[in-house]
């Protein structure tokens, strides 16, 4: 009999429960389809009744992008043509400014401008803010549509209005729409320095890296000749997860790279690393700004985490999120935010950004100069040297070999002057590992131990 009164009680307990429980649903249910049949009233009485006729297709499109542009700055709808634009640009080839571009408060801001392309000739900077387009205001507009304006045939030129932080007032700026073709990774070498210059995240971007790489060190003469390397992300404005995975990979002999967690706990994916470290663990300096994003972000986080690279220059963007491209019927397709990764240490970057180990600001030379001249500064005199005194002796001491050794390291050492002019952050980067070559492994492994604490 107890037992008979605990079933019948269990029962009575599943019933009394799950009866509000099929309720609640129920109600749910009921109340989406009511906002259905909402949906439908709207669509048919702005057929029926605007001023002018529309297209339905155009509506139930308009209506598609808006329930996923409200959920965050990188959900959106693509149409057919934007899907097609979209897998061309993963190729690494598209038409257009050469710039990448995200939505903020209503206004269109440049994530980065993409190396030698029409945007970073005409001097757009990464932070900038895009308000009108051939005198067309973008507020108000999604932004795939304040991208569609600008847009159009190559060999055509767009004026974009620009505000940028300390310019008093807005900017117009020409540009001439241009085929953009990616470059995904620029290598050249700096002295004893290899640096990659990593612009995108494409089908190429691994590949490009991993063959720049053997061929500067082959051209260098060897490992043995090289002091480390630069990995340049700066304004690299992010794209393929899976090649983020294989540029980290590319320099990490074991552990995690990235994790990824979605809604549901079962769908988290992790990446590890495999044996292998195409440096053959030479220092590393990663670079990175405001305009480095997703991505980039990925790689600079993994490389720091493990400890692997030095990460030197400003705050990244912080995107944190992974988008999902899924096919649609008619050829369309839907981006949707799937999913938050983490780096090895279980940080989320999201609208944090990866922070450098070493600040390091981009000091605009002009707008210095012209500080200073405001100031009334003069600029300093050239220093003088025994050599340059009338009548000074000849150093008759030097063997020719000893003579041209010191010409060239006279030549390197301006090279390294004339860079740090024309590029601070990297000229910085340079001289770090400089000094870790001149002061050996273990001060390179203890440089980068005191980093990351």
């Amino acid at each position: 009999m107890a037992a008979a009164a605990g079933t019948l009680a269990g029962a009575l307990l599943t019933v009394q429960v799950a009866g509000p429980l099929i309720a609640q649903e129920s109600n749910r249910s009921a109340s989406v389809y009511e906002q259905l049949d909402l949906f439908g009233d709207i669509f048919e009485r702005i057929r029926a009744q605007y001023v002018e006729e529309v297209d339905a297709e155009d509506l139930i499109e308009a209506a598609i992008d808006g329930m996923l542009t409200s959920l965050d700055p990188h959900s959106s709808y693509l149409s057919p043509d934007d899907a097609a634009d979209m897998r061309v640009q993963t190729r690494g080839e598209f038409g257009g400014l050469g710039i990448e571009v995200t939505q903020e408060e209503g206004f269109v801001k440049v994530v980065s401008p993409i190396d030698s392309t029409p945007a970073d000739a005409a001097g757009i900077e990464a932070g900038d803010f895009i308000t009108h387009v051939d005198g067309e205001s973008l507020l108000g507009l999604t932004l795939d549509e304040a991208v569609e304006l600008m847009r159009g045939p190559v060999g055509s030129d767009v004026v974009v209005t620009i505000v940028r932080e300390g310019e008093e007032n807005p900017f117009d700026v020409s540009i001439t729409r241009d085929t953009i073709k990616l470059t995904a990774v620029r290598a050249r070498t700096e002295g004893d320095t290899v640096v990659l210059r990593v612009t995108t995240f494409n089908d190429q971007t691994f590949p490009n890296l991993e063959a720049g790489l053997a061929e500067q060190v082959e051209a260098a003469g060897g490992f043995d000749a090289v002091n480390g390397v630069v990995l340049d992300l700066r304004n690299n404005p992010g794209g393929l997860l899976s090649q983020a995975i294989r540029v980290s990979d590319a320099f990490l002999e074991k552990g995690e790279i990235v994790s990824t967690r979605g809604r549901n706990p079962a769908d988290g994916d992790r990446f590890n690393a495999t044996p292998g470290d195409l440096a053959e663990g030479k220092p590393i300096v990663v670079l990175i700004n405001g305009g480095s994003a997703s991505a980039s972000e990925i790689v600079a986080g993994a490389l720091q985490d493990h400890r692997r690279a030095i990460v030197v220059g400003t705050n990244s963007f912080g995107k944190g999120s992974v988008q999902t491209v899924m096919p649609l019927r008619g050829d369309g397709a839907m981006r949707l935010t799937t999913a938050r990764y983490y780096t090895p240490s279980g940080r989320s970057i999201q609208a944090l950004g990866i922070s450098p180990d070493i600040i390091v600001q981009q000091p605009r030379t002009e707008r210095a100069a012209a500080a200073a001249a405001e100031e009334g500064e003069e600029e300093t005199a050239p220093s003088r040297t025994e050599a340059d005194l009338r009548g000074a002796l000849d150093n008759d001491s030097l063997t020719e070999d000893q003579r041209q050794q010191i010409e060239q390291e006279r030549a390197r050492a301006e090279a390294a002057e004339a860079l740090r002019e024309e590029d601070y952050q990297l000229a910085y980067a340079i001289d770090i590992l400089k000094g870790l070559s001149a002061l050996g492994p273990a001060a390179a492994m203890a440089l980068g131990e005191l980093a990351v604490q």
